[in-house]
């Protein structure tokens, strides 16, 4: 009897080993392009991501990628194709320093973290406290381009404007991993 259990258990190990256990093949990999070997987000073709090492359920369509985690809660990132590379907006939550102009994106708007945007009346903008230009607002798109005024290409942010808090989807540039 212990043969015969010892073989049944052998016989399912290599049959766990052969048999592919519905992890999914990797058909996209992502990293930021600052850190081109750094992976951010992959998509497997069973409908399963990793983005920032968190696994997720996936739907995708020609301006969101939608995330479902385990617990339900969904993510929607907005993103664009340019050729070979990708646009990613991810989310970042500012609060309105003071009471400078509530219910507008004019005033001081800082993260936790110590990251800040600041928007004049004039449509000037410093970004960090190190980046300026100017700003113009597309209120029906919900989206701020900013013109540096160092030689870096004009961004485009979308928003959210709730009371104090200001959602900005920030623009990362991303570039393919090679897949093996």
């Amino acid at each position: 009897m212990r043969a015969r259990k010892r073989t049944f258990l052998a016989v399912a190990f290599l049959l766990l080993l052969i048999i592919p256990t519905g992890c999914g093949k990797k058909t996209e990999s992502w990293a930021y392009a600052y850190e081109p070997t750094e992976e951010v987000v992959s998509f497997y073709d069973n409908g399963k991501a990793v983005y920032k090492g968190n696994d997720y359920s996936y739907s995708k369509d020609d301006t969101y990628i939608t995330l479902k985690a385990k617990d339900g809660s969904e993510e929607k990132l907005r993103y664009e194709m340019e050729g070979d590379t990708m646009l990613l907006y991810e989310k970042s939550t500012y609060k309105l320093s003071g009471e400078e102009s509530k219910g507008s994106i004019v005033g001081t708007w800082l993260q936790d973290n110590g990251w800040s945007y600041v928007f004049t009346e004039d449509g000037t903008f410093s970004e960090e406290g190190f980046f300026n230009g100017h700003y113009s607002v597309d209120e029906e798109k919900s989206c701020i381009r900013l013109m540096y005024d160092d030689p870096i290409e004009d961004a485009y942010l979308y928003y959210t404007l709730s009371g104090d808090e200001l959602t900005i989807d920030y623009p990362w540039p991303m570039t393919k991993i090679a897949l093996n």
